[in-house]
């Protein structure tokens, strides 16, 4: 196939259920909605402006309430896998993702075994249990901050990576385990896929998150997949570039010419007539979190939408351009700017750090922004169950043409 570029740019975002924004209705069902579309979604624990995940669910879901997702959760119809970082995954995908292969796992477990007896024993009886339900002991290895690993919380997540263990729940960032035969069906515990396939359904499900995917990119876009080609010391992995081709020769994948755009892209088979006749996106706001699917690949976002996204929450304050948490905003199919909010919940406050636009985009002058914006607001205000908004004192005329209540 061979599309223009604004013909890409108006497939993204329709098939993203941005356009328009926040139009799925249905509450837990809508959020499983998304999860259809998309595959699976990305988890990070930071919360200053929300959650990875809720902002993901709240760009596309109707007044999204995080407790829907969390209800998800708790039925057991979506669980926690590792798929471009840890991520929510449906729960009947679970043999497609787990992850008995893990060879570090099985290293943590060798390594600590009278510890991994003793916790085992006790979730066995008292699941499901956190990390601080355990005296801390001593491990082998070194953190992060040159300390003595806590032996326990290793071995917890050894057995979850290696399929014993599963998230029982989660109390902010806190985990709380249990025996996964207790957590998920027993046919989908006894369903067993070879690891080529399990492979290649991820491979797959990268390309139905995103839409648009080529061949490569930055950051971790195809992590935890091996290498692009076969390495004789991983030969249990054939190689990215030889599933992709299988995929392609199954014509699960087709693949897409985008104008102005360097290398080929490839399309889901079931999503090539949405490409070849995209609708009008119309004028709604959304603000996109850094793990959301759509800005995975950055070349793609500079090549397509002109828009330069570079997470700046590791840089210095005094390299940051804009700010450290900061949330891309999307106005019909193009990228407008960047939004830094903070949820004040105990005050019931939202703040707005930092707002900054893109060179060439004159909010007042385009056709119904101004009121995409406040619409957005106000559905940020309650997400985050805040209301009003404050202002940083640079933001004076900002604040006098987009200042909104829930």
């Amino acid at each position: 196939m061979r599309v223009t570029a604004e013909a890409a740019r108006r497939f993204l975002v329709a098939r993203h259920a941005l356009a328009p924004a926040r139009s799925l209705e249905g509450g837990p069902d809508a959020v499983l909605e998304v999860f259809r579309r998309l595959g699976s979604i990305q988890y990070d624990p930071l919360a200053i402006a929300g959650r990875n995940h809720d902002l993901v669910l709240h760009a596309r879901v109707a007044d999204y309430d995080p407790a829907w997702c969390d209800l998800l959760y708790e039925r057991r119809e979506i669980f926690e896998a590792y798929n471009k970082g840890l991520s929510f995954v449906p729960a009947s995908e679970f043999p497609w993702f787990r992850a008995t292969w893990s060879k570090n796992g099985q290293r943590v477990l060798a390594e600590n075994v009278a510890v991994a007896e003793r916790v085992l024993e006790r979730l066995r009886t008292e699941a499901p249990l956190s990390a601080l339900d355990f005296e801390g002991e001593r491990g082998t290895t070194i953190d992060w901050f040159g300390m003595p690993t806590n032996a326990v919380r290793a071995v917890l997540e050894a057995y979850t990576a290696t399929g014993v263990l599963g998230l029982a729940r989660r109390d902010g960032n806190r985990r709380y385990y249990d025996l996964l035969e207790r957590l998920l069906p027993a046919e989908l515990l006894a369903r067993s896929i070879p690891l080529k396939e399990q492979l290649r359904h991820k491979l797959l499900s990268r390309y139905q998150a995103h839409g648009l995917l080529g061949v490569g990119g930055g950051g971790d876009i195809f992590a935890g997949l091996g290498p692009a080609k076969p390495d004789a010391k991983r030969p249990e992995h054939p190689g990215r570039t030889a599933l992709r081709e299988e995929l392609v020769e199954r014509g699960e994948l087709v693949s897409v010419e985008v104008e102005g755009v360097r290398a080929k892209r490839f399309v889901l088979r079931e999503e090539v007539e949405l490409l070849e006749a995209p609708p009008e996106p119309p004028p709604t706001v959304a603000f996109l979190p850094p793990f959301d699917p759509l800005v995975w690949d950055r070349a793609l976002l500079g090549s397509l939408f002109e828009f330069e996204y570079v997470w700046e929450l590791f840089f210095p304050p005094a390299k940051r351009r804009w700010g450290w948490y900061v949330l891309p905003m999307i106005f019909r199919d193009r990228l407008v700017g960047r939004i830094e909010p903070r949820i004040d919940r105990a005050g019931g406050e939202v703040q707005v750090l930092g707002l900054w636009w893109e060179d060439g985009f004159a909010p007042r002058r385009i056709e119904g922004f101004v009121d995409a914006m406040r619409d957005a607001l106000r559905a940020y205000l309650r997400f985050g169950g805040a209301t009003r908004l404050e202002w940083a004192p640079n933001l004076a005329t900002e604040k006098r043409f987009f200042t909104t209540r829930p």
